[in-house]
């Protein structure tokens, strides 16, 4: 057993023996349907603390030489698998922590050096009789021909040299070349394996890496459900842990990716593994994915303000979506022509969610929209910043049928919010969204909620643990009346949607005045007497 050279099991027995483990292994059989085939190179691109790391762990313990790891594997997933036996601990894998050696380097030459010097090192230890020189790839094929046995190489963090030297392209270059030639149409490799934050580098014609398959944030392939923790891993945990499921949703849910198979395409809901782990282990809810990067990372990108950033990303903090063409990407850290380039790098990061099907972006939870609210707090951005922090009294207003200051919150807001075109009620519901920004901690905001006769512009609907707060539907009007809107939510039987929370019911009719620049706003609370409505306050400005 080697550090590098079929390093063992520890790493991955502990994953095994930590109080939460999700069962992965059926990574294992993707893998072993690639082996020896053209699909033996893979490069999966996750954010940070999604699993990457203990993938291959895992990978290492299963098909390292030199070692037994059945039993490790004993009651897991993959050992149910017809090929399970087959490939179970047949190769010598090299397993490689890429920022390992970066960290203790000064340049590219001399971490590439290093790197060979190592791994010869324990080819020599294991092979004397076969390897007599110090170029790796010359030692790794002698291997191969004299004694048949071919090669997994892991590679975790292979992109780090892109995000601390991301200005170096001579030094990109040079490590892609020689990631290239030591893997590239080698007979001795049985699959190799990367995983970092970024996609494979773009040059132009330079396709260093082109024999890799790709499997990221925006095409995640048949890899959607081994990174991350799917929607039914996070209930049974939440079950386990006695934790409220829909709160965990609200906190780390909303990363939408499909996977893509003969059968169909499912549409995986993935949550952040590190904050799910530590809110079931803390049994409290927090922000706890940015513990390991400060928010600095993301302000660095959205305070470029290119091509109507800004505009974008106050309307994914008002909870829409924003369209994007992420063909234009380059897969690095700087090199941006457009908006779109700058989004797709946050979706690659993790502070964005990519819908392949509407080809558009959106924040997918509350703890990194607390990321953004912690960025553009120190930035010069303060009319979104007290927009936000005003959202609070406004909700506060509401639930005290307060229609004058419902109506002047969201004049403020509007103001506070200008830079956003404002023309229509689709412009009117993004303000009324980021004016309400607070309600988030209680309640699920939907948007064009499906009732008997229409959809109701906006609903708030409190979530299990806020059952004390009242439900919400907000109607929205342009250049009509406040009156209308209400009329309009009891004649098409919008309340109906909402039918469970009989005395606990507001209704908002707010609408906008384009001659006189101003929002009217009507507050009702209702209740249900037997089908029919007793309207308990009203209020009209």
């Amino acid at each position: 057993m080697g550090i590098y050279l079929n390093p063992g099991t520890i790493e991955f027995q502990e994953s095994i023996n930590s109080e939460i483990y999700v069962d992965k292994t059926m990574l294992i059989e993707r893998t072993n349907a690639a082996l020896r085939t053209k699909q033996k190179y893979m490069c999966i691109s996750r954010p940070r603390r999604f699993g990457k790391s203990m993938a291959a762990d895992m990978l290492a313990a299963y098909y390292g030489k030199d070692y037994d790891s059945a039993a490790l594997f004993d009651g897991l997933e993959i050992s149910h698998c017809e090929t399970f036996s087959t490939h179970l601990n047949k190769y010598n894998v090299f397993k490689i922590n890429m920022q390992e050696f970066l960290s203790m380097t000064q340049n590219v030459d001399k971490m590439l050096k290093v790197l060979q010097k190592r791994l010869i090192k324990e080819l020599k230890y294991n092979y004397p009789e076969y390897v007599d020189c110090d170029n790796l790839v010359f030692a790794m094929q002698d291997i191969f021909s004299y004694t048949g046995q071919s090669f997994i190489v892991l590679i975790d963090e292979w992109d780090c040299l892109f995000r601390e030297y991301k200005q170096d392209e001579e030094a990109q270059r040079k490590y892609l070349d020689f990631l290239r030639v030591w893997l590239k149409d080698k007979g001795y490799i049985a699959l190799a394996y990367m995983t970092g934050i970024l996609p494979i580098k773009k040059y132009g014609t330079h396709s260093a890496l082109n024999m890799f398959m790709e499997y990221s944030m925006t095409d995640p392939g048949n890899m959607a459900e081994y990174f991350g923790f799917t929607e039914k891993e996070v209930e049974n945990l939440c079950i386990e842990y006695g934790m409220n499921i829909e709160e965990t949703k609200a906190w780390y849910n909303g990363y939408g990716l499909y996977s893509h198979n003969k059968q169909e395409d499912i549409l995986y809901s993935i949550y952040n593994p590190k904050s799910v782990v530590e809110a079931m282990l803390r049994h409290r809810f927090g922000n706890y994915w940015n513990q390991t990067e400060t928010y600095e990372a993301l302000k660095i990108y959205i305070q470029m303000n290119m091509d109507g950033l800004k505009d974008a990303i106050i309307e994914m903090l008002a909870d829409n979506s924003v369209r994007i063409n992420i063909g234009t990407f380059h897969n690095d850290m700087t090199t941006f022509a457009t908006r779109d380039d700058i989004l797709t790098l946050l979706v690659h990061l993790g502070y964005l969610t990519y819908d392949v099907e509407k080809e558009s972006v959106r924040i997918p939870n509350k703890e990194v929209a607390q990321e953004y609210i912690n960025a553009i707090s120190t930035m010069d951005w303060k009319e979104v910043i007290s927009s936000i922090n005003n959202s609070r009294k406004l909700l506060e207003a509401l639930w005290n049928l307060d229609s004058d200051k419902v109506a002047a919150g969201v004049d403020k807001a509007h103001e506070e919010i200008s830079i956003l075109q404002y023309n229509d009620e689709n412009s009117l519901s993004c303000t009324i969204s980021l004016a309400f920004y607070f309600a988030r901690e209680y309640y699920t905001m939907i948007r064009e909620l499906p009732t008997g006769k229409g959809f109701a512009d906006i609903c708030l609907i409190p979530r299990k643990i806020h059952m004390d707060k009242p439900a919400v539907i907000i109607e929205l009007k342009w250049d009509k009346s406040v009156s209308g809107a209400i009329a309009q939510i009891k004649e098409k039987k919008y309340i109906d949607a909402l039918s469970e929370y009989q005395g606990n019911l507001i209704l908002a009719g707010i609408n906008y005045d384009k001659k006189i620049k101003k929002h009217s706003c009507l507050v009702e609370k209702v209740d249900y007497n037997k089908n029919s409505l007793n309207i308990q306050d009203e209020f009209l400005r």
